[in-house]
């Protein structure tokens, strides 16, 4: 089987914490099933979960917000940067509650806000190759 890498890529930009998304291989779709923890779920939700239950196979679910460990992607960065103030203040930004919200002003007050979005964009389309890769799927760029 085959998909579009831009698809994956677009599930994994999507993650959150209160949809899980999957891809129907019957008809190339992306579709997501709402957590019943965080939301009610509607009629369609339990239809699909259902469906999911009995034909497992159909259903690949997308890597989650949790599996894409945009931390470490941060820290990654941070890393490959060259030593220096700049450095320092982006790993000081990303320790303790709030760090995301943190680094992304400190990406932005120090002019990195394009090479941040180019990395991170890079690392998605890693992810979403070796999820490919781990379903036994090609994909198509």
């Amino acid at each position: 089987m085959t998909i579009p890498l831009k698809q994956v890529i677009q599930a994994i930009e999507e993650a959150n914490e209160v949809f899980t998304s999957f891809w129907d291989t019957k008809t190339g779709k992306t579709v997501y099933l709402a957590d019943p923890l965080v939301t009610d779920m509607t009629e369609e939700d339990k239809a699909f979960a259902a469906a999911i239950e009995d034909t497992p196979e159909r259903f690949l679910r997308f890597p989650t917000k949790y599996e894409i460990h945009q931390y470490r992607i941060m820290e990654d960065f941070i890393d490959r940067l060259s030593p220096g103030k700049t450095q320092e203040e982006l790993a000081y930004a990303i320790r303790g509650k709030g760090a995301f919200r943190r680094f992304k002003q400190s990406v932005r007050y120090h002019g990195l806000e394009q090479r941040w979005y180019d990395y991170l964009a890079e690392a998605y389309r890693e992810l979403a190759i070796r999820w490919c890769a781990e379903e036994g799927l090609e994909y198509t760029e």
